[in-house]
């Protein structure tokens, strides 16, 4: 886990490059980019120096859903290739190159009694992608979002300059990387602060909500008596049960908590797979039908009520990880994924998104509710105090398109955003409504890459640059 020194090297030898067809983890909108994994710190940090006539974007393990980590015709930077890190067990201090990955961190970190201030849904994401993304998880009520925890950037300019940025250094710089999708230039290392847990277990309570307002009524009443809380949605619901919900909440059990024989045990941490999804899947596999059977047994199941149940960190963060490749199930046409924010007092905008994707039959059986504590002051960093609800649905539905384009207007109009780094399909017009600060980003943006070298397929969609 030794971190390599950031004093400046010369450049490694001439970079290899090698086309290949990308896509996000959606499946949608692929696109052929070239392709260089640099495999020491050295050619990381200048992997930036030659100029290309359509830019450069960095890449880690391609877990966003839309088309930010693609760069059509252009360069691509896969940042795996460089994966060190290193724990200061006494503060608790971690810090990674960018290409190293959550999951290898936390399988050092948590039998150490550490944990990631903030995880997403998988832990199959590198470090420059969370703070290129600003990710957030179940705890952002509590804990903000990962750029929250981050103490310092290394960050690879355009022209192979190397600069240490913090909320304390070169501010500006720091909050708009944050978020900033990789568009302010190339992520090294990051180091950032990780909270202390006694165990690998996680005190769980759950209660299933009849309807939207019931869940929305105990998440506002009851989530600061969390540190983590999210709420299944079964959007396929009508009537008295539109938005019925599987609320669970919970926080990491103490020592005492866990009747385990040593503390090497309450802190064990072995995730695997459980399964594969097959490669080949009949786009057709989830419709309405399919879904609607899978929302019946997947609601029912849950109890009305319950307290104090031990689970672990795969089944509570990220039970999608026990099945490699699970975004197979959608076919080969894939999926989107959407999800916005809206600001308290827009509770009823959420009421009326949730009503329209239920009439519209809309077929996903991955939707979540969460509750957004105060934001950061990243330009571009996603999170606003309020409510967050993301679903994915197969492309292709009937009518999805209009349905989400009429979507987005009552997003902006309630003074909400979609969360970019997930995107494929939002009408740029939109994007400066959404994110009111866009231009003191770009000032930022263009002082350090005037000649605008930092370019995805994302940036010249949405006009960011």
């Amino acid at each position: 886990m030794h971190m390599p020194s950031i004093e400046p090297e010369a450049p490694g030898p001439t970079m290899a490059l090698r086309r290949k067809l990308l896509n996000g983890w959606g499946g949608t909108s692929p696109s052929a980019g070239y392709v260089h994994r640099p495999t020491s710190a050295i050619d990381l940090r200048h992997a930036l120096v030659d100029s290309t006539s359509r830019g450069s974007i960095a890449r880690g393990l391609g877990r966003s859903y839309g088309d930010n980590a693609q760069n059509a015709g252009g360069r691509i930077i896969d940042t795996t290739g460089v994966s060190d890190f290193y724990l200061d067990e006494a503060t608790g201090v971690v810090r990674a190159s960018a290409g190293a990955t959550l999951d290898a961190i936390m399988r050092e970190l948590i039998p150490r009694g550490f944990f990631v201030p903030v995880t997403p849904g998988t832990r199959f994401v590198t470090v420059g992608g969370a703070v290129a993304a600003d990710i957030h998880g179940k705890n952002h009520h509590r804990a903000g979002s990962f750029g929250d925890h981050v103490l310092a950037i290394e960050l690879a300019l355009v022209g192979g300059s190397l600069v240490e940025i913090s909320p304390t250094e070169q501010s500006d710089l720091f909050w708009a990387t944050l978020g900033g999708m990789g568009l302010t230039g190339l992520i090294v290392s990051v180091t950032f602060q990780c909270p202390r847990i006694e165990t690998s277990q996680v005190m769980v309570d759950t209660d299933r909500a009849p309807n939207l307002d019931a869940v929305m009524e105990l998440m506002e009443t009851g989530d600061d008596n969390y540190d983590y809380s999210v709420a299944w949605i079964d959007l396929l619901a009508r009537g008295a049960k539109l938005g019925r919900s599987i609320l669970t909440r919970g926080r990491f059990a103490h020592r005492d908590e866990v009747p385990t024989r040593t503390d090497a045990d309450a802190r064990s941490f072995d995730p695997s797979v459980l399964v594969s999804a097959p490669r080949f899947i009949p786009s057709g596999l989830l419709n309405q039908w399919s879904i609607r059977a899978f929302n019946e047994v997947w609601f029912r199941k849950a109890p009305h009520l319950r307290r104090d149940e031990l689970q672990s960190i795969s089944t509570f963060f990220h039970p999608l990880d026990l099945v490699d490749h699970w975004n197979r199930i959608y076919g080969r046409r894939g999926f989107i994924q959407w999800q916005y924010a809206v600001p308290v007092g827009a509770e009823e905008t959420v009421r009326r998104t949730v009503d329209a994707l239920s009439t519209s039959g809309c077929t996903s059986f991955l939707a979540v509710l969460k509750r957004f504590g105060p934001s950061n002051a990243g330009p571009l960093s996603f999170p606003i105090p309020g409510w967050t609800l993301a679903l994915d649905i197969p492309t292709g539905a009937p009518g999805l398109t209009d349905l989400l384009d009429r979507l987005d207007e009552q997003i902006v109009e309630a003074g909400g955003r979609i969360y970019l780094p997930k995107d494929s399909r939002l009408r740029p017009e939109l994007v400066q409504a959404m994110y009111p600060r866009l231009d003191e980003w770009r000032a930022i943006r263009n002082r350090v890459d005037p000649d605008q070298q930092l370019q995805s397929d994302l940036s010249r969609r949405l006009n960011l640059i």
